[in-house]
């Protein structure tokens, strides 16, 4: 999403990478095909990760998974995310739905899902509608912890030897109270690992110069601040649109940049590289190395990092996972252990949980981190 923020909530994780970032390659599918997954995403331009993941899951299971796109206009489009969800539930075969992302439309999909199919396991990642009423529907929900990310961002900045934080965003995103607290408690953190929290005002994507300005803004800006404050700078910014001009002016002036507003090896690296991976879409390590491998070549070596897989791509193969086993009678939706090793096993690396509250079943995550060239 442009704005980086469709939900910010609370979490905590370390920052190490990985010996080496495998493909996970989930369990082995189960031999016999008794019953169905539905899952909903977006299209591959409005989120390709997950369109990618669902493709993934397919190759691994067949026939058992059925995967149908919710539209790319869902904030128009309620009644066909709706009808798409309800499509799945009307086939007897499929006994769990996974829906990455829950855009608008959803919860109301269930209310009408539990009308005829009141014990259908679904799984929800990042629900776009209000989590409260969500956590009452679904049967389990994932959702990145950003919050906590305040925290972690900073934490792994000192890791890779920055001395300074640089934090761009407009008053646009600082008048969001969730990213508002983020960035005050970027500011405390750094405080107290002794590093100096700079912020700059950058333009507002959405003002008159548009994302080409603020991409603009970025490229001349980031000069101005290692010349100022060196080149143990880390930089980070609120904005998915600046992630490309971030990386590429830090690559070029020596500085650090931890981590994307939305941490992703997709996310801004290829484009700023100048990689082509249209031929390994969806295959992560193989991105992984191609990044590493043009960092390395650039000067970049340990200061430049990324999350090993993108976390919505994590939610929703281990989803698919967690829903088989429980339909499978293997476990409960609400085992902790259970959910932990199916998104590591995914993600090919640790992670922490958090739980968004005691009531629900609602959890926040964060992975580890990789360092390109450490």
């Amino acid at each position: 999403m442009a704005l980086c923020v469709i939900l910010i909530s609370v979490m905590l994780a370390g920052c190490a990478k990985p010996a080496a970032p495998q493909e996970p390659s989930g369990p082995a599918p189960s031999t016999a095909p008794t019953f169905k997954v539905g899952i909903m995403t977006g299209t591959v331009s409005q989120g390709e990760d997950e369109y990618r993941a669902a493709e993934q899951m397919k190759a691994r299971y067949g026939d058992r998974i059925v995967h149908v796109t919710y539209p790319d206009n869902f904030m128009q489009e309620q009644e066909t995310t709706i009808s798409q969800l309800t499509g799945l539930a009307a086939d007897p075969d499929v006994k769990a739905i996974v829906v990455c992302q829950a855009v608008p439309g959803t919860s109301a999909a269930i209310d009408k899902i539990r009308e005829s199919r009141p014990d259908l396991p679904i799984v929800v990642v990042v629900p776009h509608e209000d989590v409260k009423m969500m956590e009452g529907k679904a049967d389990l929900m994932f959702e990145t912890n950003n919050l906590e990310r305040g925290n972690t961002i900073v934490q792994l900045a000192k890791e890779m030897g920055a001395t300074h934080f640089l934090h761009y965003s407009f008053p646009r995103h600082m008048s969001m109270e969730l990213l508002a607290q983020r960035r005050a408690m970027m500011e405390e953190k750094c405080k107290e690992l002794g590093i100096e929290f700079v912020f700059v005002t950058a333009p507002d994507p959405m003002g008159p110069d548009g994302i080409p300005g603020a991409q603009r803004f970025i490229l001349e800006d980031v000069p101005r601040q290692v010349a100022q404050y060196g080149k143990d700078i880390c930089v980070f910014s609120t904005n998915c649109g600046m992630q490309e001009p971030l990386i590429k002016a830090a690559l070029q002036e020596g500085a650090i940049f931890a981590e994307q507003c939305c941490p992703s090896p997709t996310h801004g690296y290829p484009n700023a590289l100048g990689l082509d991976v249209e031929g390994i879409a969806g295959d992560m390590p193989k991105i992984l190395e191609a990044i590493e491998e043009k960092v390395v070549a650039e000067g970049g070596a340990g200061r430049f990092a990324s999350w090993p897989v993108p976390i919505n791509m994590v939610f929703l193969r281990a989803g698919v996972e967690l829903a088989m086993q429980a339909v499978e009678g293997k476990i409960q939706l609400n085992d902790e252990a259970a959910i932990k090793a199916a998104l590591e096993a995914e993600a090919g690396v640790s992670m922490q949980l958090t739980k968004y509250s005691d009531e629900g079943n609602f959890w926040l995550a964060v992975m580890d981190s990789v360092i390109f060239g450490k």
